[in-house]
């Protein structure tokens, strides 16, 4: 169980650091995009592009980096109620359906749009789209990691107390 938490925390220091950069990268661009466009009056096409990929990429591993804290939005309403051995299959229900979401939707799908997409080129900067959509099956492969590392965490977690289930 160990070693898992230490790829847990490997993978999210990795995640934590592109996320930044991602970030910076985005804050630069849109600043290089301003001027051209309010000072030189000549918007750039190329970085208004850059900027939308780098937001999904982004969002995306940002989504991921979530699911590895355990910190995703749910309605705990009902769940926050329950203890013991229900709530504890409960949580790893919740687990194994994120799981089986992120491997059929996500890679699954993510590979085949992928692949659907590698003879299509953006339009300002001239790379296949399928390199952009590539960020989708690698998501979700980041998210059918930490679900199953988060269902194992879970089966060695106590229920006796209401409230919600953290790391």
């Amino acid at each position: 169980m160990q070693t898992l938490h230490k790829i847990r925390t490997g993978i999210m220091k990795v995640l934590g650091v592109l996320i930044v950069a991602l970030f910076i990268l985005m804050t630069v661009i849109g600043t290089y995009q301003i001027v051209t466009r309010y000072f030189f009056k000549r918007p750039s096409t190329v970085s208004e592009e850059l900027l939308t990929y780098s937001f999904t990429w982004m969002a995306l591993l940002a989504s991921a980096y979530v699911f590895g804290k355990r910190d995703h939005m749910r309605m705990g309403f009902l769940a926050d109620k329950i203890t013991g051995s229900a709530r504890k299959c409960l949580e790893i229900a919740i687990d194994l359906l994120t799981f089986t979401f992120a491997g059929v939707v996500m890679v699954y799908g993510g590979v085949s749009i992928t692949r659907l997409t590698m003879i299509q080129n953006t339009a300002s900067l001239r790379v296949p789209m399928g390199y952009i959509y590539v960020i989708v099956p690698v998501t979700g492969a980041l998210i059918m990691i930490f679900s199953l590392i988060n269902a194992m965490d879970m089966l060695h977690k106590d229920f006796n107390e209401r409230g919600e289930a953290g790391l």
